[in-house]
Order: structure tokens, then C-alpha cells, then sequence
């Protein structure tokens, strides 16, 4: 019989599966490139932006998003909150890179949970 951690070990793995939830991209965090690591990207939503009263900027929307990935992908780095995060949007390093700023990070059971957050036009 698996023992707690070692079965945790294969759900990740099955999480993580480029054939069943995971996608490979490219993350650019601290200065490092990433290349084709398996994430699951919950997201980006547009959201109706929170103006304040004296915020007078029209037509702007918060983007957010959650990204999942094995915390040994990211070199053992839990991303701190505030720093920008760069995600693409295809495999191999290419096309679109989307800039986040991170809005929560939790390292749990070798996998981490970043909450992202953008604002967009």
C-alpha cells in the first residue's frame, strides 16, 4: 500500500499530464526562462475593474488568473507578491507573452498555487 506522500507524488504527476489537464509554456519570473514546463492555467477572466472615486480611468478590466505547476519547475522559487510573472501562450517559447503581477503564491506538497492578476485595456 502507497504511503500519503508517495501517493500525492503520483497525483501530481497525473495533474500534471500533458494528455490529461497540463499544457506546456514558457514562464518568465526573477530574470529566469522556464521553457515548456507543464502548467495548468486556470483562467485569465476579465473582470469589472474596482474604480475608486477619484479614479477617473475608463475602460480598463483586471485580468485574473491561477497558475499550477510542480514547485521544481520554477528551480524550488515560491514567486513573491507584486513581482511580475510572464506567461506565453504556445508551446516551444513563443508567441504572446502576457504580463501578471503576482498576486498570492502558496507552495503545497511540491506544487505551487500562483494567484495572477493584470489590468488591461
Amino acid at each position: 500500500m502507497a504511503t500519503f506522500k508517495e501517493q500525492m507524488r503520483e497525483d501530481i504527476s497525473l495533474f500534471l499530464n500533458l494528455e490529461e489537464f497540463a499544457e506546456l509554456r514558457t514562464v518568465r519570473y526573477d530574470g529566469e526562462t522556464y521553457q515548456d514546463i507543464p502548467v495548468v492555467l486556470e483562467g485569465p477572466v476579465n473582470e469589472e475593474r474596482e474604480q475608486l472615486r477619484d479614479d477617473h480611468v475608463q475602460g480598463l478590466h483586471r485580468v485574473s488568473a491561477v497558475l499550477h505547476c510542480a514547485e521544481s519547475d520554477l528551480g524550488g522559487k515560491l514567486p513573491r507578491q507584486g513581482c511580475p510573472l510572464q506567461i506565453n501562450n504556445c508551446e516551444g517559447g513563443g508567441g504572446y507573452f502576457r504580463r501578471y503581477y503576482v498576486a498570492a503564491a502558496a507552495r503545497e506538497m511540491g506544487m505551487l498555487r500562483i494567484e495572477l492578476e493584470a489590468i488591461q485595456d
